[in-house]
């Protein structure tokens, strides 16, 4: 009898992104909707038009951002690729070019411009700003110790200012010190943790990692968290409101829980952390319907 011809074994399908989404890293973008903040905590995010009003300043940051992640891939994609997760992002693993890469960051950078032109000129500023530090940071600044910190925590500001500008909205001196200290205590984890993981190898990957002395790091992070809770604590006082009082606690868990993440080595990404560690995300959702109860509701 005639053999029968033998089938190629079927190719394993993998459950991954498709890489040019993944180079965008749209999970991300929740980093943006600190641009909501202004109007929820000044008590207009309800009104009508408001919610629409913020789409193209949220759209406009995250073009912006993405285009700021695409140029940092570019630049350490060689270093990436000694990481243990990072060598597996599309451009330190080959999946996309890098001329494909720097043509759709410049596509998104513009893009992002142009839109903010449509909203004002205060917010055209705020994008710009953010977009410069952003690119000096990835070109140089991300090599040298604190500097990176302080680069990373001038983004979560600017988009702090920039929410302000498109909404026509005062941002107060105490949400200003808690946005800002916030923005150090989750750098300096995040550093803490890199450095903790990567132990050794950690020039080949950054060299600012290499310019902090050990217990350094550690100490910055006990620092700024129990500054944040200071000062958030005298912005809720400031807001003269009973029910917010009660979101200190609810603070004061969450700054532990990151710590306690950091400490035990499961990685000190922001938006990692609040997605995956079920606590976390608890107490954070628990708190924005706190706040949003005590602003609306009280």
């Amino acid at each position: 009898m005639p053999e029968m011809p033998v089938r190629a074994p079927l190719r394993e399908h993998r459950a991954c992104p498709v890489p040019y989404i993944t180079l965008l890293r749209p999970l991300q973008w929740l980093k943006n909707l600190m641009i909501f903040f202004p109007p929820f905590l000044g008590g207009t995010l309800l009104q009508s038009g408001m919610a629409m009003r913020g789409a193209l300043p949220f759209f406009s940051f995250c073009m912006a951002s993405s285009a700021t992640y695409i140029l940092n891939d570019v630049r350490d994609r060689e270093h990436d690729r000694h990481h243990p997760d990072k060598r597996h992002r599309p451009l330190p693993s080959g999946k996309i070019s890098v001329a494909s890469a720097a043509l759709l960051a410049i596509v998104l950078a513009c893009a992002s411009i142009v839109l903010a032109w449509t909203i004002s000129s205060a917010f055209v500023l705020c994008l710009s700003i953010y977009l410069v530090v952003s690119i000096a940071y990835s070109v140089l600044l991300k090599d040298f110790a604190l500097i990176d910190i302080f680069c990373i925590s001038a983004g979560f500001l600017l988009r702090l200012e920039a929410g302000g500008a498109a909404f026509g909205i005062a941002i107060s001196e105490w949400l200003f010190l808690s946005v800002f200290l916030l923005s150090v205590f989750l750098s300096t984890g995040k550093r803490l943790s890199e450095k903790n993981r990567l132990g050794g190898t950690a020039v080949s990957h950054r060299k600012a990692l290499v310019a902090y002395p050990d217990g350094f790091l550690q100490g910055g992070m006990y620092m700024t968290g129990s500054a944040v809770l200071v000062t958030y604590t005298m912005y809720v006082i400031a807001r003269h409101s009973a029910i917010l009082v009660y979101s200190v606690p609810l603070c004061c868990f969450g700054l532990l829980r990151y710590i306690l993440r950091v400490q035990s080595g499961k990685g000190g990404d922001p938006t990692e952390s609040l997605l995956k560690d079920i606590p976390l995300f608890i107490v954070g959702l628990a708190w924005a319907l706190m706040v949003g109860w005590g602003v609306y509701g009280g």
